[in-house]
């Protein structure tokens, strides 16, 4: 039997107390609160102490035995509690509730709030510039369904997907950091550390679920919010609702809408795509050298996070992007955006402010902040007003906030208040008469006793009267015996001494009263106005959570402005033709990391010329063309301008990419099942609207293997799915698809040999590659001189031996090496005479012996 499983009777009181509470979260830490710390006992101690690298001690005995315990200062518990968090722990707070001045027995204690991975608000335990996201996943009837959450801006969406396959590419581009999931159901691996949870089934029931939906937002129907069909996202939103009022436990008053995502509306990424484009993370799994890193000059941190969720969700509607468009344009000109980014830069993250003050936890450097941004609100209209723009001058509209919010903030809290209310000092002077009457009690007390000393001794004549306090008796008036006969009747006898007596009258026992209850009536008085002026602010949720969208998406905009001047890049065209034209395009992350000059190149993708073959030699460049082109393609689907001299861009629906090579170890999956599973993907999924980025597909197999692979592949893109494509290949025999394929274009990126030196030119140029340079790439990469000289050999050993005919009518290098001896041309119309002869056999009347006589015949023919 564990320490925790021995009967409550041979436990202490507050051990009892402990259990009672921890039997209600068996799954979670619980931090009790114990005077100045946070306590965990027994197995959460071991844990904890672990996690954390911090003591594991001792608590005298329970029922017995010593019990485990490690402490937590209250003061320092913040970094503490994110630590945890972020090792994907589930942290209970259990505080005093109690008054200990009137308890008997321990203090009452209760779980006042619950900190998980996907339910945190607090400052301390969230990333600036990345979401921390919630999601409930539920599937029924062959339709899978998320709902997600963040709770630290009360942003609400649900999506449904017709796949597994889909739902979990949703998920690698939303990366909550927790997932809810029905008991009955399967939780999935994903590419990066997620915390999975799994919920009751009958939290997923669709009419509860739409019953507290409706309490949530204070509606009758959700057909207003375009949700009520999409009924599996509504069992899932249910359930994510509930749960995150648990953890809360309370209401979520800035929850107050929820909005559909459709796949339709957006240019969709899977997850191999964001990975081998490094939108936001690298192959390395960091942020560095991104295009999020590249472009993310936002003046906020909510506009981080706002461009980041724009990147990785481009738009197929081609309307709004223009008119984001329009409007970067106007930030451009005469360099408005610069007028912009200085009142946008002082302005903090008032979206976690806004859900802090909803959830009735927000500090007083959070209604700093919050007045700051409003302090901008008259700048940043005025500079609107000269901007001829409609998505600007809807901006400006939302930037609208009552002025008296304002001025409430400025009157109410003092510059440079305290980290936290129970410190006191946060109420400005003159905000309120009786709290500065407490603070003038408590600190001017010295003051207010001289000046009644020198009253009563002018009023009563008695030259001996002086005022006093001791901690006994508390204050006093004192009058020498000579005197005292002559003290005035309203003075009340407190204490006599041997020289003296000391009286109080009923002015000095009201200051009295007042003084030595001065400070701890101050600091509830103080409570009690910010939590009043926080109610207010709450009540007025709707209108600041507005004004904050406005500010939010101003910021993106001015990003996207700077951006455009600073990498100097080009407002591309929409057009509805399926096309993608691009002239003088550059990778923008590259561009930016090199020294050296870079060296643009064009692209021209159209119903004429549906597919480019790409070859040359490795480190040539084909990599960094074919994604320069996706990612000018996605930057103009999010309304930014682009690395290019001239784009028009089609409207597109998907943009796939399949390049590098990787396995799946854990999933068990070798390099090439990935490499198989990403092309089936593409040729599955890709439509006449799709970008298609293919790269050394079939390589991971036999030479004749891969060949076909990929010419198959190229074939059905360009003569069946009709995509866009760029097929990178060192298959030489790759060129010749052109023959059959009107809409194949062969291109390369070339490279020369000066002075036994390989130099790559990394443009592209019409016509296919004349050679792969694969032994100078080998030398260049650091391959030892012998192994170099001995390739060499046996490279025009191969060159001299005969070989079978080849589809490419020039040999090249790698094809020479793909074709060697005894090895029949892939592509050959005419059929081997063993075959025909095999056809030939009566196989049903072959006996084995023949069989096996016509095997060793042919094996000595071939």
């Amino acid at each position: 039997m564990t320490k925790q499983g021995k009967s409550k009777t041979e436990h202490t009181p507050m051990m009892q107390q402990y259990l009672k509470i921890k039997k209600q979260h068996p799954d979670d830490l619980v931090f009790y609160r114990m005077g100045d710390f946070y306590e965990l006992f027994f197995d959460d101690a071991k844990l904890a102490a672990k996690l954390l690298d911090i003591t594991l001690t001792k608590r005298g005995q329970s029922g017995g035995q010593p019990i485990p315990m490690a402490g937590i200062p209250f003061h320092a518990a913040e970094n503490y509690i994110a630590r945890l968090v972020q090792q994907g722990q589930t942290v209970a707070i259990c505080e005093q509730i109690g008054d200990p001045a009137t308890s008997k027995g321990p203090v009452e204690r209760q779980v006042v709030r619950v900190l998980t991975p996907g339910t945190l608000s607090d400052e301390a335990y969230l990333q600036d510039r990345q979401e921390s996201l919630l999601a409930a996943l539920f599937n029924h009837a062959e339709t899978w369904a998320i709902a997600v959450l963040d709770v630290a801006s009360g942003r609400f969406n649900v999506l449904q997907t017709p796949t597994q396959e889909e739902a979990l590419n949703e998920l690698e581009r939303l990366k909550p950091r927790e997932i809810l999931y029905a008991e009955d159901q399967t939780q999935y691996e994903l590419s990066y550390q997620a915390t999975w949870r799994a919920q009751p089934v009958w939290l997923f029931d669709l009419d509860s679920a739409v019953e507290q939906l409706n309490h949530q937002f204070g509606t009758k129907s959700l057909s207003g919010f375009g949700v009520e069909t999409l009924t599996e996202a509504l069992r899932a939103a249910g359930c994510l609702l509930n749960y995150a009022r648990e953890t809360q436990r309370g209401e979520l008053p800035h929850v107050n809408a929820i909005a559909p995502e459709l796949t339709s509306d957006s240019v969709i990424l899977d997850s191999a795509t964001r990975r081998n484009l490094e939108i936001d993370i690298n192959v390395r799994g960091e942020e560095s050298h991104t295009l999020f890193a590249l472009m993310d000059h936002c003046s906020t941190a909510m506009g981080s996070r706002r461009l980041r969720r724009w990147l990785n969700r481009p738009l197929r509607d081609q309307d709004q992007l223009r008119q984001r468009q329009a409007a970067v344009a106007i930030l451009l000109d005469d360099f408005r955006f610069e007028q912009f980014q200085q009142h946008l830069k002082p302005i903090g993250d008032i979206e976690r402010v806004l859900a802090r003050v909803a959830l009735r936890s927000a500090r007083p450097r959070d209604l700093i902040r919050l007045r700051e941004a409003l302090a901008a609100q008259t700048d940043l209209q005025s500079l609107l007003e000269t901007c001829d723009n409609n998505v600007l001058q809807t901006l400006r509209s939302q930037l609208n906030v009552d002025p008296k919010w304002l001025d409430e903030l400025r009157s109410a809290i003092r510059d440079n208040p305290p980290v936290v209310i129970r410190e006191g000092g946060v109420i400005a002077e003159g905000y309120d008469h009786e709290l500065d009457e407490l603070r003038g009690l408590d600190s001017n007390a010295a003051d207010f006793l001289a000046e009644m000393e020198t009253t009563e001794r002018n009023r009563t004549g008695l030259s001996s009267l002086k005022v006093g306090y001791n901690r006994v008796h508390g204050y006093y008036i004192e009058i020498s015996k000579a005197q005292a006969a002559d003290a005035p009747v309203e003075y009340t006898r407190r204490q006599t001494l041997k020289n003296a007596e000391r009286f109080i009258t009923p002015e000095l026992k009201t200051f009295e009263d007042k003084a030595l209850s001065a400070r701890s009536r101050a600091l509830a008085r103080e409570k009690h106005l910010y939590d009043e002026l926080v109610q207010k602010l709450a009540e007025n949720l709707p209108g600041l959570q507005q004004f904050c969208e406005g500010l939010i998406e101003l910021d993106v905009l001015v990003n996207l402005a700077h951006c455009a001047d600073r990498f100097d890049w080009n407002q591309p065209e929409l057009t509805h033709q399926n096309i993608l034209t691009i002239e003088g395009g550059r990778h923008p992350v590259v561009e930016a990391l090199n020294d050296t000059p870079f060296v643009p190149n064009s692209t021209q993708l159209s119903s004429d010329c549906r597919m480019q073959i790409i070859t040359g030699p490795n480190m040539g460049g084909k990599s960094t063309y074919m994604r320069q082109v996706a990612l000018i393609a996605l930057l103009g689907c999010i309304g930014s301008f682009v690395p290019a001299d001239r784009a028009v861009i089609g409207p597109l629906d998907r943009i796939f990419t399949r390049m590098g090579s990787s396995d799946d170890i854990a999933g068990g999956r070798s390099t090439f099942m990935v490499e198989m599973t990403e092309t089936a993907n593409i040729l599955h999924n890709a439509t006449p609207n799709s970008l298609v980025i293919m790269d050394e597909v079939g390589r991971g197999t036999s030479t004749f293997d891969g060949l076909s692979l990929a010419w198959a592949s190229a074939e059905q893109l360009v003569s069946q799915v009709q995509a866009l494509t760029l097929f990178a290949t060192h298959y030489f025999e790759m060129t010749t698809l052109g023959e059959t394929e009107n809409a194949v274009q062969n291109v390369h990126l070339d490279a020369t040999e000066h002075d036994d030196r390989l130099v790559f030119l990394h443009r592209v140029q019409e016509g296919p590659a004349s050679q792969s340079y694969g032994i100078q790439v080998a030398k260049l990469a650091g391959v030892p001189e012998t192994v170099i000289t001995r390739a060499r050999q046996r490279l025009a050993e191969l060159e001299a031996q005969p070989s079978a005919p080849t589809v490419k009518p020039e040999p090249s290098r790698t094809a020479v090496v793909d074709s060697a001896p005894a090895q029949a041309d892939l592509f050959a119309t005419a059929q081997h005479p063993i075959i025909d002869e095999l056809e030939q056999l009566d196989l049903d009347n072959l006996t084995p012996r023949q069989a096996l006589e016509w095997l060793y015949r042919n094996r000595e023919r071939l």
